[in-house]
């Protein structure tokens, strides 16, 4: 079988090609027209889906080496996601699926990255075969939960404010990091002190307000951000720059911290010896040290996809409607837009 996923959640114009459950391409063009304006502008977004997602397509059917009438499935992201942009590539995807009459599965953005682990580009991969603990973290989205066997999840905790990713950008355009920062900061941090500064790490055993931190699996990262502007009006514009690379080690620390802390008592709580960490911010160095080194600690196995599956990519969109179609969990539809009016969003 042969599956195009489209993906156009955000600002990554993605398609990717799955041929019998493996991977045969993966094409992801990033927009840099939002690096002018600090954060994703979403007006612009959906202007640049629409301008290269032909390209793309193109490019990775080419790749995969078939042409478009031998594909079976189109699979596209349906949601959630910047409304504009979600549209640029569904619509894209109604109408090609129309055209070469072939069925059309709309894809939910966040279970393709809590199943993102999933994805096969290699016979040697391994994917979890038990239940597991889901880290889903990513600009726009901090969620843990507890997956099953059989695809269904349960979710015990989320942001109840502001995305780790987001803290990362904004601290980062705080300090005068150019966006995105997520990246810049890890590259900075590798050479710092994280222990130059302690940002408050809200909801954990090291908040000083939080009381029941261990049955609470939310997040909360605004007091962080709040944290470093303070931090940085109060010193002078040379010190910030002296120790930058300190300054970066400590907020990265002070986020990775609280996302090991919470998932790997997640993991204890519900007796799961599984846990796989998905979405952008799980390519992050930092938060992939810590949480080897704590799932070793505690005999976990652990499960990361590569670093161009853990960004927005449509190899998870494919995967995810190959993983439900052969369970028999979603009926491929036609072209008509009322399927997706009741689509449920995570």
């Amino acid at each position: 079988m042969n599956i195009l996923g489209i993906e156009t959640s955000c600002d990554e114009t993605s398609a990717a090609v799955l041929q019998n459950g493996r991977v045969t391409s993966n094409i992801i063009s990033s927009q840099l027209v939002h690096k002018t304006y600090g954060g994703v502008v979403p007006e612009l977004a959906s202007r640049e889906h629409e301008r290269l997602i032909v390209s793309v397509v193109d490019a990775a059917v080419n790749e995969a080496n078939i042409q478009k009438n031998d594909l079976d499935i189109i699979a596209a992201t349906a949601g959630p996601g910047l409304i504009g942009a979600v549209m640029a590539g569904l619509c894209f995807a109604q109408g090609l699926a129309y055209s070469l009459r072939k069925p059309l599965v709309p894809v939910n953005h966040i279970e393709a990255h809590i199943f993102s682990g999933f994805i096969q580009d290699d016979p040697r991969h391994k994917a979890p075969k038990e239940r597991f603990i889901s880290l889903t973290v990513s600009g726009g989205h901090t969620i843990l939960c507890a997956v099953n066997t059989d695809l269904t999840y349960t979710i015990i905790g989320r942001t109840i404010d502001d995305a780790a990713g987001e803290a990362f950008d904004k601290t980062g355009k705080m300090l005068g990091l150019d966006y995105p920062a997520g990246p810049a900061i890890d590259r900075l941090a590798a050479e710092g002190n994280p222990e130059f500064h302690e940002f408050p790490r809200a909801l954990t055993s090291r908040s000083r307000t939080s009381k029941n931190y261990r049955d609470n699996f939310d997040f909360s990262f605004s007091g962080l951000k709040t944290s470093v502007l303070n931090y940085i009006k109060k010193h002078e514009p040379a010190f910030i720059e002296q120790h930058m690379h300190d300054i970066a080690a400590s907020i990265q620390d002070a986020i990775t911290s609280v996302l090991v802390e919470k998932t790997l008592a997640a993991a204890m709580k519900f007796n799961l010896n599984a846990i796989s960490v998905t979405g952008g911010v799980s390519a992050n160095s930092g938060l992939r040290e810590k949480m080897e080194d704590a799932c070793s600690r505690q005999g976990i196995r652990l499960f990361i996809p590569k670093a161009a599956y853990s960004t927005d990519n449509a190899a998870m969109i494919a995967t995810l409607a190959d993983l439900k179609l052969s369970r028999g969990l979603v009926t491929p539809n036609n072209y008509d837009v009322a399927p997706f009016a009741s689509f449920r969003y995570c």
